[in-house]
């Protein structure tokens, strides 16, 4: 028979104004073995950011169809609100948090380290294997 691949889906936490971290993960993803679905808000179709509540339903609904969240955590700094925000609602929706350790010697941040599910290294097989152990 057909193997069938699974496809995990895939809400990966980002900031609008800096995100050289964020398209490193995709680009890690689309170049591996495994096949997704982004359930992020690229970069390229916004959403109206000035309008926080629509940005929260936004990012909520989002969370809700992803099998997985991936936190950042080398972003954390500079939009704690947000990736906050990111983290309860996967808590509050029992999604399993993949959070990514920053890239060099900064340590995580309490909020991502006492809610995530797993933490990995910044490097692509670290991040590939918590997906296929934890999004499905």
């Amino acid at each position: 028979g057909v193997i069938k691949m699974a496809t995990y889906n895939l809400f990966i936490s980002h900031a609008w104004h800096r995100n050289e971290h964020y398209n490193r993960i995709v680009e890690w993803l689309d170049n591996s073995i495994i096949l997704w679905r982004n359930y992020s808000v690229p970069e390229h179709d916004p959403l109206d950011a000035n309008n926080a509540s629509k940005l929260k339903a936004a990012l909520t609904e989002q969370i809700r169809h992803a099998s997985a969240v991936i936190i950042l955590a080398g972003m954390y700094a500079n939009y704690s609100g947000w990736i906050d925000y990111e983290i309860d609602e996967a808590v509050r929706m029992g999604k399993p948090i993949i959070a990514v350790e920053p890239w060099g010697q900064e340590r995580i941040p309490y909020k991502i380290s006492s809610c995530a599910t797993v933490i990995v290294g910044w490097n692509s097989s670290s991040v590939i294997n918590a997906i296929r152990m934890y999004a499905c």
